[in-house]
């Protein structure tokens, strides 16, 4: 059956959708962007379908040397779709169905009133009689980011690799780099011409970042995306095809990670969610301030994420994983004195100082040799609530050591298996939480550490990656089994902020090893780097909210006794933006310098009720690893908070643009350190500020008060 075309809108005052629908029913996403904004013409409209589903016996074949998509997802016909409202959230599904295997695909667009972002995932159902084995499921197709010759050779694109201390690190190349002219016209019907990354493992951000952007160096026009997801089975592409710029995104597949799963007869299958932001011509600035905007509609409700509490955790460059009353209890008292609200006990107090804890971990008791007295590690705990503040605690609940007691007392089902044979990596299990028995394990560990020792915050912490998955229950290949774990493990977090939903969780996986939306939409922070050097450290926290939003990201502030005042000042400057993770041998320091930690502590407490509703710009571009001057700004309606910093090896003066001040009377002063040798100086006409800082390293946190607009 044929029917006129059609075309679907759908959205808000900051975002529409387009979605056009040929004669036989096939649909396309064909336009993204501002409400009214220039429609494509039928002719252009992009060759991908609304979903991209592929199964076995259910593949793609070439005629006439192009592409014919006879995929599952080609298949699929518009049957329905209804608009509806959820608080301030507007949502679009859009029901496509194959009659001739029973198939059917709903699709989910969802968008927060006023926020240029796009979040899409797919339920697929079968209708039909068999089973479909499927091979692939896209969250979403887009094949109209750039439409034209022209566009594409404008268009950068960006992603960010993520390495153990050296965490997201932006690179930007332009899209021919990446999908080359060849001959007289661009040849990528056979996908081999995009540009694709790839995330693997149980390790949603080792590597890379599951995300990504491409933005017009000409026009400014700019998406940044996300994959919600955190394993590391995930996928993005992108490229041209016909003449337009193509996305499509997906969580595991078949052939990135030998993901498969039996879609019985009527059975469901859900993909994971992504988010696409939209800027029209603000540039990757702007798309990440939506993208913050959205982060922070989209997450559960926490009352951290207002209050932004002060942390002292006492393992980078400071005990590194030896804690014991003796070390502790002088460092509680400096943390407290600086003024600092929690207090956290990091790695090793488990650990019986036998030097082999690693693979003894799992049951999670307090050694007896390092918290002697009949009080054991309850004496720095009570401490740390005398001095005013709320204990935390390490804690790396999914693994088990192989010599554990728990390696024992569990079952073979509540573990990774692989082939019947359970999973050792580096002397170590991991727990699969679809089982009632791990999952009860947990419980049981975190009901005695909040509820009965009144822990008030967890850093949950993951250090091994098992490979690809498991396989523990039939049939089920190894990339099915860990996005099952991954969706469990999720489950279990929601049940414990459940039953607690005061606890503070941090995100940490080897510093930013599990950097995603997945965990950051129920934990409350974001541990963003192991890095212990305080100069490779900034173009980390600098570059931070592109990944996470400012009150979730943990960054390390870790004076040492031998750091120059300049050093201590650029090492709490790190941290001034984002949430502070106090560190170091406080009590060993010199007076200025526990002064100086006393006085950026103070300053954060002065102006975190901000940080909570900021978004961010970076007035010298996303930073380079290597870059000696780097710049981060936060704005509110009122008031733009920049630091910036400056690292050996450059001229001692640098200019800013701050385009969206430009035209503004402004009062610009130096917080952090109260007593700087910066000079700065604001031009209101062209919207820069130069700043000169005669030593390096060193860095300042300025606020720029914003006044009336001046004529």
């Amino acid at each position: 059956m044929t029917s006129a075309p059609q075309t679907l809108r759908w959205g808000h005052q900051a975002l529409e959708v387009e979605i056009g629908v040929d004669e036989d029913g096939t649909p396309r996403l064909t336009r993204i962007g501002l409400p009214g904004g220039v429609r494509p013409e039928r002719r252009n409209w992009p060759p991908l379908p609304l979903v991209e589903v592929t199964a076995a016996g259910h593949g793609r074949v070439w005629s006439g040397g192009r592409l014919i998509d006879t995929s599952l997802g080609g298949r699929l016909r518009h049957r329905a779709h209804r608009v509806s409202r959820d608080g301030d959230w507007h949502e679009l599904r859009v029901e496509l169905h194959d009659p001739e295997t029973g198939l059917v695909a709903e699709v989910t667009y969802r968008s927060p009133d006023g926020v240029p972002v796009l979040r899409a995932e797919v339920d697929l159902r079968n209708e039909g009689e068999t089973t479909l084995h499927l091979e692939s499921v896209s969250s979403l197709v887009v094949g109209c980011l750039a439409d034209g010759p022209q566009a594409v050779d404008d268009a950068d694109l960006l992603w960010a690799e993520n390495d153990w201390i050296a965490e997201c690190r932006w690179q930007r190349r332009p899209m021919r780099v990446t999908s080359p002219v060849l001959a007289d016209r661009v040849v990528h019907d056979n996908g081999k011409g995009m540009f694709a990354r790839t995330g693997r493992g149980v390790w949603s951000s080792c590597g890379q970042l599951p995300m990504g952007g491409l933005t017009d160096r000409r026009l400014g026009r700019t998406w940044v995306w996300q994959i919600e997801h955190n394993g590391g089975g995930w996928h993005w592409e992108c490229g041209e095809r016909d003449t337009l710029a193509y996305l499509a995104l997906s969580g595991p597949t078949d052939t990135h990670h030998g993901w498969r799963h039996p879609l019985e007869a009527g059975a469901r299958f859900t993909t994971v969610p992504v988010a696409l932001a939209f800027s029209e011509d603000g540039g990757p600035d702007e798309a990440f301030a939506a993208l913050t905007r959205y982060r922070r509609a989209a997450r559960r409700p926490h009352t951290d994420h207002e209050r932004l509490p002060v942390i002292f955790n006492d393992y980078m460059n400071c005990l590194m994983g030896d804690p014991t009353t003796d070390r502790l209890l002088p460092l509680v008292d400096a943390a407290a004195e600086a003024g600092a609200e929690y207090f956290v006990i990091d790695a090793g107090w488990y650990d019986g100082e036998n030097g082999g804890w690693w693979d003894s971990v799992g049951a999670w008791e307090p050694a007896a040799s390092r918290f002697p007295g009949e009080r054991g590690i309850h004496e720095v705990l009570d401490r740390i609530r005398e001095r005013g503040m709320v204990p935390g605690l390490w804690l790396e609940p999914e693994v088990i050591g192989v010599r554990s007691p728990m390696a024992k007392s569990l079952p073979d089902e509540a573990f990774f298996r692989r082939d019947g044979v359970r999973v050792t990596e580096t002397g170590r299990h991991h727990l699969d939480l679809r089982h009632p028995a791990a999952r009860a394990h947990l419980d049981r560990v975190v009901d005695r550490l909040v509820g009965e020792w009144g822990v008030g915050y967890l850093k949950l912490d993951h250090n091994i990656d098992p490979g690809s998955g498991t396989s523990a229950h039939p049939g089920e290949t190894p990339g099915a089994g860990l996005l099952g774990h991954n969706r469990a493990h999720l489950d279990w977090l929601d049940g414990v902020l459940d039953r607690y939903p005061h606890l503070v969780m941090e995100n940490c996986s080897s510093g930013g090893m599990r950097w995603d939306h997945a965990l950051l939409s129920r934990l409350q922070l974001q541990s963003t780097s192991d890095q212990q050097n305080l100069q490779l450290y900034a173009p980390i926290a600098a570059s931070a909210p592109t990944a996470v939003t400012p009150e979730q990201g943990a960054v390390w502030a870790y004076p040492q006794p031998a750091d120059s005042l300049d050093e201590v000042a650029f090492t709490l400057a790190n941290a001034l933006l984002g949430r502070i993770h106090l560190s170091g041998p406080l009590p060993d320091l010199q007076p200025e310098a526990r002064a100086l930690v006393h006085e950026a502590v103070a300053t954060y407490k002065s102006i975190r009720a901000d940080l909570a509703h900021a978004v961010p710009s970076w007035p010298l571009g996303l930073p380079a690893w290597d870059d000696p001057w780097i710049a981060l700004a936060l704005h509110t309606p009122d008031t733009t908070y920049l630091t910036v910093w400056r690292r050996p090896g450059t001229q001692p003066t640098a200019a800013l643009p701050l385009p969206r001040l430009r035209g503004r009377a402004h009062r610009v002063e130096v917080l952090h350190p109260a007593v700087s040798r910066a000079d700065v100086t604001w031009n209101p006409d062209t919207a820069d500020l130069t700043l000169t800082l005669p030593t390096a390293p060193s860095a300042v946190l300025l606020r720029i008060a914003h006044t009336a607009t001046t004529v």
